[in-house]
């Protein structure tokens, strides 16, 4: 019974003397953790709300098309479904309603309110344009125009901001007419900035049109 009683307050004192290894540190005493901003950089991260992280670059997604219809979405609203500009360009793509109706929407509250036919209204815009520049892809992607390497999907975003006439006029005159839209800015930046994606499985046709339901 004694060496019951010796084995147990042994093993207590054991316990309470590793225990005391382990409390807690009072972090609120080293001001050198998470306190000093040195570098300017905020800890903010992980957040709850979405928009923290609009300018961050990930998922990863390389050349691939979601890569490059993001980057456009961006570029044009920051990626804003319900953005509309102060010349009345709406949504994530910035469609004007002459450019909406040739895809065969007609109703601006319609497609402000949803991002499936945003989407689907730039991937038909995408295939209507690559069927209108079929020979101005054949004829350039891959050379050099005014200091640009021309791509598919250079041209595909150079269209989307200024017209398909835009670009062929740009490549009418070798890439050295200025040609910009509203804002200033031009087809050859768009040329640059959106070059080596893959647009390859965008069908060209003509009468691409979105299907609402």
């Amino acid at each position: 019974m004694v060496k019951k009683w010796y084995f147990y307050a042994s093993l207590t004192v054991i316990i309470g003397f590793l225990s005391s290894g382990f409390r807690p540190l009072k972090l609120d005493t080293n001001k050198w953790f998470l306190v000093k901003n040195t570098d300017g950089k905020q800890y903010l991260y992980p957040s709850l709300e979405a928009e923290d992280y609009t300018n961050l670059n990930i998922p990863f997604t390389g050349n691939l098309f979601i890569g490059f219809k993001e980057a456009l979405g961006f570029k044009e609203s920051q990626g804003k479904y319900k953005k509309i500009n102060s010349l009345g360009y709406l949504g994530k793509y910035q469609f004007g309603m002459e450019t909406l109706k040739s895809v065969g929407i007609r109703d601006s509250l319609l497609f402000l309110r949803s991002p499936k036919v945003q989407e689907r209204a730039f991937v038909a815009l995408l295939s209507k344009n690559k069927a209108i520049l079929q020979d101005v892809i054949q004829k350039y992607e891959g050379t050099v125009v005014n200091g640009i390497l021309v791509t598919e999907s250079g041209i595909l975003a150079a269209a989307h901001l200024g017209g398909a006439g835009s670009v062929k006029r740009y490549f009418k005159n070798n890439g050295k007419k200025y040609i910009k839209d509203a804002y200033g800015t031009s087809i050859r930046s768009y040329m640059k900035a959106f070059g080596g994606y893959d647009t390859s499985f965008i069908t060209a046709n003509i009468n691409a049109v979105v299907r609402l339901r």
